[in-house]
């Protein structure tokens, strides 16, 4: 290569590696977010990346663009990138500084929330699980082995993210510290430890903090701007953060709710798109940011869903769809609320700005009969047991999430209640491999009346996690499984073995065993089934009763009965031309062995 010819390629590489990392500005006006000192108007929507496949990040994202947002905020999950204690995964769908770069890739800024807390009606509320096993650990406190837990963690994050950052070319407009922790507590010297570990991972651009409007006070750090999550009365918006902000804007709604969240036996949450556009119009008119809480929901996947739970109310799991009546629905597909915030959107554009076409919605593909011929017993595939005196949990166990099954042998020939003490959160109750009975947490049942046949008999406890508690007092009351003892009779049982069913990789289960002579005790089922065409397509689940669906391997979620949620969705993207392999976990109606798929899901149908 000649000298000129060097050259010119040389500067032609550095103005091309300077166009993908242009050094942005993004301060706070006395009522706008300047960026690049001008006047810039957030309008995001939230979009987490492990709800949505990987292979569909960019499609949503041209969907957000569609819809007139020019910003995607998400949460960071702890549990996810920190599974094990020390152990850090941010590979596959935990790629996050790829689904950042997607963004920017698209065109879109984003706003990163990667407190160690989030919510998001996920698991621990994004904790991970092994948090409960270090002794005398406090989250969301000052507490010395919280905060070296935390530390390490928000470390790995910023090296994952912090230099895309848009004072360091990336597209990271802000980054929230804590999440709505004034609805928690009031320690201004804890916020600013937070403050403090994100300046040291390398967040050193805007900092911000988010609260209800009644807990802005308690939430808010000074010299940090604090947003306001759940009001939409512009008076009240400008009042809450001049208040709290030295009189000053900029204004931002960090968390604004087109509709809600869903729990087992419950209702689907459904708002009409015309209930929000008189209050979206008169936001976005007076230059008000705004964070669409969801714009996309998508799907709670695997066990990752939360649950509620505070005095005086019920224990509240949540389903795995996380559809939320978002703008954008479970699959990604565009609704009439989409369509009609569009319209709202697109009056309050820069000038000259122009919006894409939207995309139609996706084809659906309907499966009309899979059969499900192997079948293994939960009793014939249990792994090496633990034993021990009394029950122990799963935190004890080094289990996360998923099952356990507590087996003990009791003398037979007598009647009486059987009670579980600290049950969290179902349990199957086997009388010599054979049902006996059902407890549910959330209708606050923790005992059975019971009769033994003579001689000895194996009683066998099959107990799952339904989703630890994401929000609230009781955070840190959070194990799993039979978390203080057993009794019969009055009488305390002992003398247990705890077997681990976490179902982390279903491919490893053998189907070619002998089993069990047909019994009702839960039930392992396979089948494959060959598509000519993929495309998205909802597994109909009202014929099964409760359980877990997994596709060529990927967990799907849980079904129930109870509803409202009957389907489950099975994304394109998962899917392949050719056998596909199909697993579901069945833990009531044992004898089900055809599964089918519709076109459209079911997701407000109560049993």
């Amino acid at each position: 290569m000649k000298l000129r010819e060097l050259i010119l390629f040389v500067l032609i590489f550095l103005n091309v590696g300077n166009t993908f990392a242009q050094i942005h500005t993004f301060q706070l006006g006395d009522d706008a977010f300047l960026l690049d000192n001008k006047p810039f108007q957030i309008i995001s929507g939230e979009m987490h990346y492990p709800r949505v496949p990987r292979e569909a990040w960019r499609q949503r994202m041209k969907m957000a663009k569609a819809m007139g947002l020019n910003t995607i905020g998400t949460y960071v999950f702890w549990n996810l990138h920190e599974p094990q204690k020390g152990v850090f995964d941010f590979t596959g769908n935990n790629d996050v500084a790829e689904f950042v770069k997607i963004a920017q890739e698209e065109g879109l800024w984003v706003i990163l929330r990667p407190s160690p807390y989030v919510c998001a009606e996920w698991e621990f509320g994004g904790y991970p699980y092994w948090l409960e096993k270090e002794k005398g650990l406090i989250v969301r406190s000052k507490e010395a082995r919280y905060l070296d837990e935390y530390r390490k963690y928000i470390m790995q994050v910023g090296k994952q993210l912090a230099h895309l950052q848009v004072n360091h070319g990336g597209n990271i407009l802000m980054v929230q510290i804590e999440n709505e922790y004034g609805s928690y507590g009031a320690d201004k010297g804890y916020l600013s430890i937070n403050q403090k570990l994100f300046k040291e991972a390398g967040f050193d651009g805007l900092l911000y903090t988010c609260d209800p409007e009644s807990d802005v006070k308690n939430g808010h750090l000074p010299g940090l701007l604090p947003a306001v999550n759940g009001i939409d009365d512009v008076r009240k918006v400008k009042k809450v953060i001049d208040n709290n902000h030295d009189g000053k804007g900029p204004y931002f709604i960090a968390e604004w709710y087109p509709a809600w969240f869903d729990w087992w036996g419950t209702k689907h949450h459904i708002v009409s798109a015309e209930q929000f556009l008189p209050k979206l119009d008169s936001v976005l008119a007076a230059g008000i940011s705004i964070n669409m809480y969801m714009f996309h929901g998508g799907t709670t996947r695997g066990f990752m869903n939360g649950a509620n739970f505070k005095d005086g109310t019920p224990y509240e799991p949540q389903i795995s769809s996380y559809d939320y009546d978002a703008p954008l629905d479970e699959a990604g597909n565009p609704t009439d609320k989409f369509m009609k915030f569009r319209d709202v959107i697109r009056k309050h554009l820069p000038e000259g700005q122009v919006l894409s076409d939207v995309p139609s919605s996706k084809p659906t593909i309907i499966i009309p009969r899979i059969t499900l011929s192997q079948t293994r017993s939960i009793l014939d595939i249990l792994p090496a047991a633990v034993k021990n005196a009394t029950p122990l949990t799963f935190e004890d166990l080094n289990q996360a999430y998923g099952f356990m099954l507590y087996r003990t042998t009791l003398s037979g020939g007598g009647a009486g209640i059987l009670k579980l003490d600290g049950l969290r959160d179902y349990a199957i109750i086997l009388i010599n491999g054979k049902r006996a009975g059902i407890l549910d947490r959330r209708q606050n049942q923790d005992s059975i009346n019971i009769a033994l046949p003579k001689g000895k008999v194996k009683l066998d406890i099959l107990v799952e996690n339904l989703g630890r508690i994401n929000f609230g007092k009781y955070l840190l009351q959070n194990k799993k499984g039979i978390t203080q003892g057993v009794n019969f009779s009055g009488n305390q049982v002992k003398g247990w073995q705890m077997y681990s069913l976490p179902f982390n990789h279903i491919n490893t289960i053998n189907f070619n065993g002998n089993n069990t002579v047909s019994t009702n005790a839960p039930v392992v089922k396979k089948g494959s089934f060959y598509l000519n065409t993929v495309a998205d397509t909802y597994l109909d689940m009202r014929k099964w009763g409760k359980g877990v669906v997994w596709v060529n391997g990927h967990n799907l979620g849980r079904y129930w009965s109870v509803g409202p949620q009957q389907t489950v969705y099975l994304p394109a993207e998962w899917l392949k031309k050719g056998r596909n392999e199909v697993a579901v976990f069945e833990l009531i109606k044992t004898d089900q062995t055809i599964l089918k798929s519709i076109g459209t899901p079911i997701l407000n149908e109560l049993e």
